[in-house]
Order: structure tokens, then C-alpha cells, then sequence
């Protein structure tokens, strides 16, 4: 048993509703639902009344909420005493990181920061979004850097989070091209030869970008899904190896677009996508100095960058270089 499947579970009493508590728990609605049909086989009993609407719990569900709101007080008093010793120092920052802007935006702002203020000692903790946005929530880490797009805002509550612009960045269709230089393929296809896919996993926070982009296209895209995980990488190494096509970062492949291992595989502005990229605090807990110091410096610089025109292979190359930290 997982104690996440518990806090699932609590915010499923708290909401009433599958959808809603999939909301407060950043997963997709069938992926908390099979969390809470993994809790109900632990308990070996229905925690849950689906017949009725708001849902309620079963007899046995309320004996366990009342548990559960027990232990999880206790494991969160546990861990903040447990953190007390914690290795971490006082003139250590931890960031919590999507995995994508680990590899990619944070060498770079992290670069600049230090010219700006000299050495700083960071911990950095690369997660995916729903696990880095919990860890910021529950006090787990200084500050939070993620994605934000309109589609697909963070559930972070704006009276209890400050948050600032740090730059912006465009993910876009790419794969490997031919021996002319030319994409071996390109959106969006046809019905009769529809385009192999490189997919994020559901439940992804890019894949929900995606989607999204997907739907608002003036036209449709055919697609065949032939890969899928939740990291950026990967699908950017099956890319280059000429799997298919997959939406990604700009500057994640600004290195493959530069050498010509991979080419753009959809004009702009049809298939691609700008996303935000924030550094979040929570208001109520006091930085320590070294974040604070951080924090203060990106506030008297912070502004987001304008969004590249990447029209093709070329200039999504030369775009490319512009995305990324706040100068």
C-alpha cells in the first residue's frame, strides 16, 4: 500500500467526486481511479458507493478516512521533524523540476543566475509534473520551476503561491530527415498513410499540451501512435533514429536541429505550441536566505521572453538560441 493512495482516497471523501479529486491530485481521472481500486484490493473491501452521485464512501470507506486523516497527519509531523536533520544545508536551495527543463532550461539559468550573484549551492530534484507540483505543495523543496500553459494551468492556489516568468518556450513536431534534408515525414499526414507517432505517455504534463494543440489545428492530424513514454529524451533519441515524429522542446534538440539529425516535421504557427516557464514560491513559508537571495534576483529581472516564429528546419535552428533564460 502507497500512502498517496490514501491522500487519493481523502481527497476523494473531501470532493465527492472522482473528477474533481483527479484535479487536486494532478493525474488523470482514470489513473486515480485505478489508485483507489489499488487501495479497495489492499483493504480487501469497496471503500466507495459508485452508485450514487456525490460519490460516498462505503461503511468500511469512512472507517478508513477517519484512519487515514490519522496517519497521514502523523507521517507529515514525522517527516518535518525527520527534516529537521536532513542533509541539505541552510545556503542550499532545492528546486523541484519536470524532468524536460532539467536537462534543458536549468544549466542555462543556472549559468546566468551564477554570473549575476556568484556561486550558488543548488539541490536539484527532477520529477515529473504531478510528483514535482506534490513536493513543492507539501513543503518538500524551496521552490518550484515548471511549464504553464493555458490549457493545463498547475492546481496551485494563487492566494497561497507567487510565482514569476522566467522565459517561454515552444515545443513543435521534429523527425529525422532524408538524405535530401528533407523530413522523411510530415503532419499531418493522410488517412491512408497516417504519420508513426512519438507519443508522451497519458497523464503527462506535455501530453496534455499536445492534445491540446492537437484539437485546436485548423486541420486534422493522422496519426498512428508507435511509441510512448512521459520523457522528452527518449522520444528525442527514437526521433533521431527515425521512429516517427515527436512533438518536443525546442531547446531539446537544438543540438540534433544545429548537426541536422533531426529536422522540423510541421510549419509553424499550425502545429506548434508556446508554454510559460515559472518559479513558484508558497507565501506562507519563509525562504531560507540563500532561496530568498534567488528569489529576490529573478523578481528584479524577471519578464518573459517573446516566442521564436519557427517556420521550418533552418530557422527553428537559429530560433532555437533565443529560448531560454531571462537575460
Amino acid at each position: 500500500m502507497e500512502t498517496k493512495w490514501l491522500e487519493d482516497f481523502v481527497a476523494l471523501a473531501q470532493t465527492g467526486s472522482f473528477s474533481r479529486a483527479a484535479q487536486l491530485r494532478h493525474v488523470t481521472q482514470p489513473a486515480f481511479s485505478r489508485r483507489i481500486q489499488a487501495l479497495e484490493a489492499w483493504a480487501g473491501v469497496d471503500l466507495v458507493d459508485r452508485s450514487s452521485y456525490p460519490t460516498r464512501l462505503t461503511e468500511a470507506g469512512r472507517t478508513l478516512h477517519a484512519q487515514a486523516l490519522e496517519m497521514l497527519q502523523q507521517l507529515h509531523t514525522t517527516r518535518a521533524l525527520l527534516r529537521q536533520h536532513r542533509s541539505a544545508a541552510h545556503d542550499t536551495v532545492e528546486l523541484a523540476v519536470p524532468h524536460t527543463l532539467a536537462f534543458t532550461f536549468v544549466p542555462m539559468w543556472l549559468s546566468q543566475l551564477r554570473a549575476r550573484l556568484g556561486k550558488i549551492k543548488t539541490r536539484l530534484v527532477a520529477l515529473n509534473v504531478h510528483d514535482a507540483v506534490l513536493r513543492f505543495a507539501e513543503g518538500g523543496c524551496d521552490l518550484l520551476l515548471a511549464y504553464r500553459h493555458p490549457s493545463q494551468p498547475l492546481e496551485l492556489d494563487a492566494e497561497r503561491v507567487e510565482m514569476l516568468p522566467l522565459g517561454r518556450e515552444v515545443v513543435a513536431p521534429f523527425c529525422r530527415p532524408g538524405p535530401d534534408g528533407q523530413p522523411q515525414m510530415r503532419l499531418p499526414g493522410s488517412a491512408r498513410a497516417p504519420v508513426p507517432y512519438l507519443a508522451y505517455a497519458p497523464g503527462a504534463y506535455l501530453a496534455r499540451v499536445v492534445e491540446w494543440l492537437l484539437r485546436q489545428a485548423r486541420q486534422p492530424a493522422h496519426l498512428e501512435r508507435v511509441y510512448e513514454t512521459d520523457m522528452a529524451e527518449s522520444l528525442k533519441a527514437m526521433a533521431i533514429e527515425g521512429h516517427g515524429v515527436a512533438f518536443l522542446p525546442i531547446s531539446a534538440v537544438q543540438p540534433a536541429l544545429a548537426d541536422g539529425r533531426l529536422v522540423a516535421a510541421g510549419s509553424a504557427p499550425l502545429w506548434h505550441a508556446e508554454l510559460d516557464i515559472h518559479l513558484y514560491r508558497a507565501r506562507h513559508r519563509p525562504l531560507k536566505p540563500a532561496a530568498q537571495q534567488l528569489w529576490e534576483s529573478v523578481a528584479r529581472g524577471a519578464g518573459p521572453l517573446a516566442p521564436p516564429n519557427v517556420t521550418d528546419a533552418a530557422s527553428a535552428t537559429a530560433a532555437g538560441s533565443k529560448i531560454g533564460p531571462l537575460p
